[in-house]
């Protein structure tokens, strides 16, 4: 190595170019506020990993918040089909399935969710939001749903 790069660098590691951490990226533009930059860098942490089912369930969760249902939907699914039983998938889809006007789906997923519970305790909430909503669905009172 030359004296020029250890001076530079402080060892002697050769200059490598570094490959950006995109999801981390958008997280933190998540946590900031700016959900359209979180969107792009989730995306571009996908184009490195397309089958990244953590990327995908971001992506859909940011997707979400800025009311982009269908493409949030489509990253869900698409998380689903490479990982089944992705909980946190079929949580979100359900509940975008249900806002969307399709309570038969929405109470799948919800049925999948709760198939395998999450033993973790700070989840309950999500568990009881699930089976509240699940029984709704069931007994015909939520919006969007219809008696038999």
């Amino acid at each position: 190595m030359s004296w020029w790069k250890r001076i530079l660098t402080g060892d002697d590691e050769t200059l490598a170019p570094r490959r950006l951490d995109y999801l981390n990226e958008g997280l933190a533009l998540e946590r900031q506020g700016d959900l359209e930059a979180a969107v792009t860098s989730y995306q571009l942490a996908l184009r490195d990993e397309p089958h990244n089912t953590k990327v995908l369930q971001y992506i859909a969760i940011a997707l979400s918040k800025t009311g982009r249902q269908e493409e949030a939907i489509r990253h869900y699914r698409r998380a689903l089909e490479l990982d089944e039983g992705l909980v946190g998938a079929h949580y979100g889809l359900a509940f975008l399935l249900l806002r969307r006007g399709d309570p038969d789906r929405a109470a799948e997923h919800l049925r999948q969710f709760l198939a395998r519970p999450l033993r973790d305790p700070e989840m309950a909430r999500w568990v009881d939001h699930a089976r509240a909503t699940l029984s709704g669905l069931e007994q015909g009172s939520l919006p969007g749903s219809e008696s038999a």
